[in-house]
């Protein structure tokens, strides 16, 4: 697992306990590499090497390292992902897949409506898997306007209706049965006081620090909310996939967080 920090990541517990459910003595790490020493680290790795897990902003850093990249990829313009297959660099996305199967997992599945906070790479996730679930109309709320320029055009790629409104409006964007929260931890906090009665389901993607205020008052109004440790447990699966090319079942990990 790359990233800048790194040392607070949860993925090496759930990867080990993958590896250790399937029979395999692998291993997996934290390591901490800035975004200006990614591609020295990419290009050092010997024969042994089999993958790596990215986190932002070297989800956009590893494009230009990677030989070919999966359709998800291409739809959403990250990559959280690098598998070494016959000696070429794969890109994969992952996220989209945590988020879908999560939202399945909780009974969500072709919700007629939903509300998206932020506009960043994990925006552009949820609208990768609100398509994939078949939900035909998205209101955005975003800090900048203007930065959701590229998720407009992704939404039209996918056939989504999208609405895209200030954050000032945001309590719009609460309002659908189905709302995902892709801000930082802190950043929906002044959104506690504007929730609709009786709230439809939330996706919050913070894990840290857990329950966010948001999360708080979801519940206490009433509503259905999913964690960033969902995504988290969920996206990991689809890594090990790909990693290893075997299915581990989401309560191998779940576990081994708990512990």
């Amino acid at each position: 697992m790359l990233g800048h920090p790194i040392a607070h990541s949860l993925s090496p517990v759930l990867h080990r306990a993958a590896y250790a459910e399937l029979g395999l003595a692998w291993t997996y790490d934290a390591v901490d590499v800035p975004e200006p020493e990614l591609a020295d680290f990419v290009a050092t790795r010997g024969p042994d090497w089999v993958g790596l897990s990215l986190t932002m902003p070297l989800k956009y850093a590893v494009l230009p390292l990677l030989d070919e990249t999966d359709a998800t990829v291409d739809l959403v313009g990250a990559a959280n992902t690098l598998i070494w297959r016959d000696g070429r660099r794969v890109g994969a996305n992952t996220d989209v897949f945590g988020l879908v199967a999560a939202l399945r997992e909780a009974g969500v599945e072709a919700p007629a409506g939903a509300g998206v906070l932020g506009a960043g790479a994990t925006a552009a996730s949820a609208l990768v898997a609100l398509a994939e679930l078949q939900c035909p109309e998205v209101v955005l709320a975003a800090r900048r306007p203007a930065a959701a320029a590229g998720l407009v055009k992704l939404a039209e790629r996918l056939g989504l209706t999208l609405e895209v409104v200030e954050w000032a409006e945001a309590a719009y964007a609460l309002r659908p049965p189905l709302v995902l929260s892709t801000v930082p931890a802190g950043g929906a906090d002044g959104l506690v006081g504007s929730l609709p009665p009786g709230p439809g389901a939330l996706f919050d993607v913070v894990y840290a620090p857990w329950p966010t205020p948001l999360a708080t008052a979801w519940t206490g109004a009433g509503g259905r909310v999913l964690s960033g440790l969902d995504l988290l447990v969920h996206q990991a699966v689809g890594q090990v996939r790909l990693m290893t090319g075997r299915d581990v079942d989401v309560s191998v990990l779940r576990r081994a967080l708990k512990a």
